[in-house]
């Protein structure tokens, strides 16, 4: 299926690796003209140098940094048509610092994020807004309340731009990813530091295993993409079934 993604530009953040890094390769693989943002020069360096794309190594719960990454972005791409909110503090406590980096992060950088680029969005013939929640949105698990609480916010605020913006043709999307591993990746940390826990969270996996990041990411792409031009205001749920709450 062609996506329609030829000659489009796109942002995203958290791009360096894991999901966020098959996002953009997928993005370049379809022809997308791709900017790229993450908090490790180093790791943004080879990012750029492996795909081609634009990068820069940004603090997204700095508000004025994460701006000018937007902003310097359209201008070497000539626009944006696509924006894809992909970074999480992954803050697991209880406590206000957990809660203030997961609002500041989760949530604020996907505010900022759809602010920043809404001048371009809204010059564009194909832009879509697309969030990457979680499951932990979705129900109560073994993450902290705030991980959980701005997770299931980001689905919500997707939703209302949707509607919002609908008029407009800016589409808005969330994805709710289940546990997801990869190199490098939390659950990788999680089976190598608390064994116990991975093997129990592993086991609630009806089908045996964790997502891996090419099988969000492919959903991700899929709903930003034009092939995807009547659907806004869903949030997608791609869990192997691990959650079991239905989405009406």
């Amino acid at each position: 299926m062609d996506l329609g993604l030829k000659g489009l530009r796109a942002l995203v953040t958290g791009g360096s690796k894991g999901i966020g890094r098959r996002c953009a390769e997928i993005l370049v693989a379809e022809g997308a003209d791709v900017a790229i943002c993450a908090r490790t020069q180093a790791d943004v360096d080879a990012t750029v140098a492996a795909l081609g794309v634009h990068g820069a190594a940004v603090d997204v719960g700095d508000k004025a940094a994460l701006e000018a990454w937007v902003r310097q972005s359209a201008e070497a791409m000539g626009g944006i048509d696509i924006i894809i909110g992909n970074v999480s503090a992954l803050s697991v406590g209880d406590d206000e610092d957990a809660w203030n980096a997961c609002f500041n992060i989760d949530m604020m950088h996907c505010v900022r994020l759809v602010n920043a680029a809404m001048p371009w969005l809204s010059q564009s013939d194909a832009a879509s807004i697309t969030l990457v929640s979680s499951v932990s949105g979705r129900e109560i698990d073994f993450t902290g309340p705030a991980y959980g609480a701005f997770k299931a916010a980001l689905v919500h605020y997707a939703q209302g731009l949707a509607t919002k913006l609908a008029g407009k043709g800016i589409r808005a999307n969330a994805v709710s990813p289940g546990n997801t591993y990869f190199e490098g990746g939390i659950w990788e940390q999680i089976e190598t530091g608390n064994p116990e826990l991975f093997a129990s969270a592993l086991a609630l996996n009806p089908m045996g295993r964790m997502a891996t990041p090419e099988e969000i990411a492919r959903g991700i792409v899929f709903l930003a993409s034009p092939a995807s031009s009547f659907t806004s205001g869903t949030n997608l749920v791609i869990d192997g079934a691990l959650t079991r709450g239905v989405q009406l």
